[in-house]
């Protein structure tokens, strides 16, 4: 291992034990059937942290990292998700929708760092509205949308977004949140609409189509129309 090479003393002693712990408990997350991104967190978080305490690491340094990572993390805590990057493939497929719908208006729900928004705000014709709460990956977002008179970098909560504005809505959220998502959609956007959703549909919906995207997820994009007062749903 590259970690054994760099520093041996770190594998003397308890360091095994500490691998064993790590990976057992990796283990237990698999038979546990939990959410895949839980598997590294368990095999890693203890050797990092032996091995964070080995080298001695100046105290600033931690320090640096919790302000970084509440930065990038800050809406978790009230309610949103982390952060989600789209792929180039999705950007473009998700151009292509809203050229097909000759959309005027176009929502970015959780905008991340601009992935979808800023590609998408270079068409002048569609204005789009970039929704993010977490203080780093808004200003990335709109520093990218900063010569783009058409593009709106909101640094806001997306369960405060008004949708009925919106011709296409987007988002890239998490399994957790759709349901309700689905609902606020369902109340606000209006007949004719369409809300998209990458990676995750919302419960019980029946999408109008879906996408498949030929990137490295293999990334779907679920297709909603807004039908008058309700939705179809699946059995």
């Amino acid at each position: 291992m590259i970690l054994a090479w760099m520093s041996p003393a770190l594998f003397h002693g308890v360091w095994r034990l500490v691998l064993a712990q790590g990976a057992t408990a990796a283990l237990w997350s698999v038979v546990l059937r939990q959410p895949y991104w839980w598997f590294p967190i368990h095999l890693l978080f203890l050797p990092i942290a032996i091995a964070m305490l080995t080298l001695q690491l100046p105290s600033w340094l931690y320090l640096s990292v919790v302000l970084l990572l509440a930065l990038v993390f800050w809406g978790t805590v009230k309610g949103d998700v982390p952060l989600f990057l789209s792929s180039n493939a999705v950007a473009d497929a998700v151009a292509a929708i809203v050229e097909r719908e000759h959309a005027g208006v176009f929502a970015d729900l959780g905008a991340g760092v601009g992935s979808v928004a800023a590609p998408l705000a270079q068409q002048p014709a569609v204005k789009v509205d970039a929704w993010e709460r977490a203080p780093l990956p808004w200003l990335i977002t709109a520093w990218r949308c900063r010569k783009l008179p058409n593009a709106a970098v909101k640094r806001a909560s997306f369960w405060d977004c008004k949708l009925a504005r919106y011709d296409v809505v987007f988002a890239f959220l998490s399994p957790a949140v759709m349901a309700e998502l689905g609902e606020k959609v369902r109340r606000e956007m209006r007949p004719g609409s369409l809300f998209i959703s990458s990676s995750f549909p919302v419960p019980a919906w029946q999408p109008e189509s879906v996408v498949r995207i030929e990137d490295r997820r293999g990334t779907k994009l679920y297709c909603y129309r807004i039908c008058n007062f309700s939705l179809p749903t699946g059995e």
